[in-house]
């Protein structure tokens, strides 16, 4: 699910509220919030709730799903491109307003948003066409599950990316525990962790986007893809490259984690977060104290929840990563810190949440193993 903290979000108070949530979410205007269009060849998805930063509804996963299944069989349709309306984002994450209330009352939205979501998210990871994800602008947790599972991410200078769940009780999730650990070194996991921002060209050098392409040129490339009968991956590739080349802002300058790398591989090579902290707190540098500050701000369950996951990721396949991060989606609807960060940051915005526990040590390891814990016949089934 996920979402940005720049994602605005309003207390909802009543049952009643909810169900007119829900009874919103299901309604016919729902279909205007994702566009769907065939131009040449190319099945086109927009993103079309601009003024919430594209955020991804339920009614929205149900349109996608059946679409990309669709799309996948015909004959006709050689490739996929998915963009966002506006110009400020692609996706900026979950729309979390009603998945938070239902967690309380135990309403089904809580399971049924987070099942769907990364069954959508797998379909994308095992795509049998050209899948291609024009990140332009805001693209965060549930906006990054819509991409990065996808063979080609186009960021440009305006895509901001991050996975800033931590800082509001729990994970990084949509697979971010496949494809996390899979990035260089330990970058993954500083990212994770932390809920760092990548930049522009910097979210293709990371290895989170595989191509760079200015925003202007974005509709002229859009045009050649969507001309391309019956593409291969090389073709499309082909054709992203040759934008890539044409494509010089922002060359120059070095990655913006570039000279910290080695520190990120030195400092987060730990076997636990305690450690990783403790390794920070030592540290003399600007940098690593400026992480450690970060680090205690988030919420320890959290923390553990995704050192955990990331660390047993990297040695799963996409669906069983998909599967664990449902087990652990549901016990953050079952504890105490998503709720809490939901309001200190993004409803009250006090940037204050009250963590239970407050510690990392606090946090034990049998309420982690719990979090990991199968569900039995309500575990995800993909």
């Amino acid at each position: 699910m996920s979402v940005a903290a720049l994602y605005p979000v309003l207390g909802l108070r009543s049952v009643s509220r909810l169900q007119r949530i829900r009874a919103h979410m299901m309604s016919s205007t729902a279909s205007s919030e994702v566009v769907l269009d065939k131009v040449g060849n190319s099945g086109v998805i927009t993103l079309n709730r601009p003024k919430a930063l594209n955020a991804l509804n339920l009614s929205m996963i149900r349109l996608l799903y059946p679409q990309l299944k669709k799309w996948e069989n015909d004959p006709e349709t050689d490739l996929v491109i998915i963009k966002g309306a506006g110009d400020k984002a692609f996706c900026a994450g979950g729309d979390i307003r009603a998945v938070t209330e239902a967690g309380k009352v135990g309403d089904s939205l809580a399971q049924d948003f987070f099942r769907e979501e990364y069954i959508l998210n797998n379909t994308i990871g095992t795509y049998r066409k050209p899948y291609v994800a024009l990140i332009d602008g805001i693209t965060m947790g549930g906006g990054v599950g819509l991409s990065v599972h996808g063979r080609f991410r186009v960021a440009t200078e305006k895509t901001l990316f991050a996975m800033p769940e931590t800082a509001i009780g729990l994970f990084p999730d949509v697979g971010g525990g496949y494809f996390l650990p899979r990035l260089q070194g330990k970058l993954g996991l500083f990212l994770a962790l932390t809920g760092f921002r990548l930049k522009g060209r910097d979210v293709q050098r990371s290895g989170v986007a595989t191509h760079f392409v200015q925003s202007e040129k974005l509709s002229a490339l859009e045009k050649d893809l969507s001309c391309l009968k019956s593409p291969s991956a090389g073709d499309v590739a082909a054709v992203l490259d040759t934008y890539q080349e044409q494509s010089a802002l922002d060359s120059e300058k070095p990655f913006v984690l570039q000279q910290h790398t080695d520190a990120i591989n030195r400092l987060f090579d730990c076997s636990n977060v305690e450690e990783i902290l403790e390794k920070l707190q030592k540290d003399q540098s600007a940098f690593a104290q400026k992480q450690a500050e970060t680090l205690s701000k988030m919420s320890p369950t959290s923390l553990k929840l995704t050192f955990r996951q990331l660390q047993a990721g990297a040695g799963l396949s996409l669906q069983e990563v998909l599967v664990m991060e449902y087990r652990l989606s549901q016990a953050c609807m079952r504890g105490h810190d998503f709720y809490e960060g939901v309001r200190a940051v993004l409803i009250d915005k006090d940037q204050r949440p009250k963590w239970k526990p407050a510690t990392l040590a606090e946090v034990s390891e049998q309420c982690v193993e719990d979090s990991f814990a199968s569900l039995g016949d309500k575990d995800l089934k993909l």
